[in-house]
């Protein structure tokens, strides 16, 4: 991520109408110099594919707090795989309905594909940290690129 400013996709799955969480995640990330679109509430999976491609973005970050996640984000990686696309992609919240084994949880959505897995419990600073981290853009990169440079 040398040259640009990473662009970065946020939104809720499916049926879930749970804004406030992907709203703050995009407040942080915005804070901390990314590109971010925040398609809101309910976004279908070929919704994340079309912003993912229209933004040209590093990486999608997908929210639910209704429990449906796996259900919902089923496919959402073959369709941004058909699409040519290969963000990094992370998702977080309440995804799974019941006392599940977080463990258990991750596994399942390494398995769908997610390069992160984030319990309902993890800091918006975390999921920061970490996509500077996997998409290695420093505070020195965002100090000197404040703007997303498009090809």
């Amino acid at each position: 991520m040398a040259s640009t400013t990473p662009a970065v996709v946020v939104g809720t799955i499916g049926s879930d109408a749970h804004v406030v969480g992907v709203t703050l995640i995009e407040h942080a990330l915005k804070e901390a110099g990314f590109a971010v679109t925040n398609l809101g509430a309910q976004t279908t999976r070929s919704e994340f594919v079309a912003a993912a491609e229209q933004e040209d973005a590093d990486a999608v970050l997908v929210s639910s707090l209704d429990g449906h996640a796996q259900q919902n984000c089923e496919g959402l990686h073959e369709e941004l795989s058909a699409a040519g696309l290969d963000p990094t992609t992370y998702v977080g919240g309440n995804l799974s309905v019941g006392q599940s084994d977080f463990a258990d949880v991750r596994r399942e959505f390494r398995r769908l594909g997610f390069d992160r897995v984030f319990d309902p419990a993890a800091g918006f600073d975390a999921v920061v940290e970490a996509l500077r981290s996997d998409l290695d853009w420093s505070v020195e990169e965002r100090e000197s690129e404040p703007t997303r440079v498009r090809a």
